[in-house]
């Protein structure tokens, strides 16, 4: 009989401690916040402002978002019954169990506490704990706690010396989406600076495979997108994604609204190098991108595709090379942009628009378009 009892007591006291760890768990899982910062018209938001001359797109993220329906889970104990003074007990202290924990985990994540920002040594031990954990629980905890300190300018040096890049980088190559999205957070966090730019391009070809082959407008294939765009906020390493601009055109007309922006930042980022314009125009296109412009499509994302089509035509030297004009396939975005200027008034509902403001872009856009096409001297 004694013996009996000691065992019930032990594995009531281990239910309690699961469902305490799953509680903590399931609070630490509702911090989730993508932030997005654009930049127009200055430079981009990197640590280094000198890499990064002209506009750009910067995308950073941060979990410190307050999950409303998470704050309310409480784990009661089996014997908790309701209508019983053990019971009424019981669920008070489980609920005070609750409080304390959602209140640590929110004095940890919270971005205008002190207590968020975590020492060396403890950025030290979770890594640690990143490198050695295989429970997908506890990694998606330790990314939360390294996306939030990452943030912070003077913490991505810090996890950098502590050699955090390739330990990050390394769950990548893990099967669970919710904690490849939260890789892909924490290094697009780390991104924005010049230093980690510099080595985390060694991932940039796996990153932009994993983002197209993705499911389509899911978390995972968003926060690749998100990552991509701030590795090309400089110049430098754009030229790593030349051969997959096709893919992103397709994503682009596939995609929902919120896909359709993140492409459109990686777009314009490449469209405003000079470098990159004979790339874009050698691009494939799917044939239903010209069907974006009609009055069902949003405002913004006309006008945004407008301004990646002016910084193209804008920066590709038209009379240099006018040889190799001939070179561009059938399908490409140089033929797209052809029969834009030519079939614009009958195929993309330019006069049925009803916003004004498009009607003029795309009208002073056609006509600077026709200049480069179709000079005077070949009418």
């Amino acid at each position: 009989m004694g013996y009996a009892r000691k065992v019930g007591w032990v594995t009531a006291g281990l239910v309690i401690g699961a469902g305490a760890c799953y509680c903590i768990y399931k609070l630490t899982r509702g911090r989730k916040q993508n932030k997005e910062k654009m930049a127009e018209g200055g430079s981009g938001d990197v640590d280094d402002v000198r890499d990064c001359p002209g506009a750009r797109y910067n995308d950073w993220s941060d979990d410190d978002d307050d999950n409303s329906e998470n704050k309310g889970i409480v784990w009661y104990p089996p014997w908790a019954r309701i209508g019983t003074e053990a019971g009424t007990r019981a669920r008070a202290r489980a609920r005070a169990r609750a409080t304390r924990a959602r209140r640590a985990v929110q004095k940890r994540a919270s971005p205008n506490s002190d207590d968020t920002i975590l020492s060396p040594q403890e950025l030290q031990k979770v890594l640690c704990l990143v490198e050695m954990s295989e429970k997908p629980y506890i990694l998606e905890a330790a990314l939360i706690a390294l996306g939030n300190n990452a943030a912070y300018a003077f913490n991505r040096d810090i996890i950098r010396d502590l050699g955090g890049l390739p330990i990050v980088a390394k769950i990548l190559n893990t099967r669970d989406p919710i904690v490849k999205e939260k890789a892909l957070i924490v290094l697009n966090n780390l991104s924005v600076n010049a230093e980690n730019q510099r080595r985390l391009k060694i991932y940039m070809n796996q990153v932009c495979d994993d983002t197209i082959t993705s499911r389509l407008n899911s978390s995972v294939q968003l926060a690749g997108l998100r990552l991509l765009t701030n590795m090309t906020v400089t110049n430098e390493y754009q030229h790593m994604l030349a051969n997959s601009i096709s893919d992103f055109f397709r994503l682009f007309s596939a995609g929902n609204e919120e896909t359709k922006f993140q492409v459109l930042k990686l777009l314009l980022n490449l469209a405003e190098n000079p470098a990159m314009a004979r790339e874009l125009l050698r691009a494939q296109v799917p044939s239903s991108l010209g069907s974006l412009f009609n009055k069902k499509e949003n405002k913004e994302v006309i006008l945004k595709l407008l301004v990646i089509f002016e910084n193209i035509n804008d920066n590709f030297k038209w009379e240099e090379n006018e040889s190799i004009q001939n070179q561009f396939g059938e399908g490409s975005l140089f033929f797209f942009l052809k029969e834009f200027q030519v079939c614009a008034d009958k195929i993309l509902g330019i006069e049925s628009h009803h916003d004004f403001l498009v009607k003029v872009k795309i009208g002073k856009f056609i006509a600077k378009l026709a200049e480069h096409m179709f000079p005077k001297s070949q009418e």
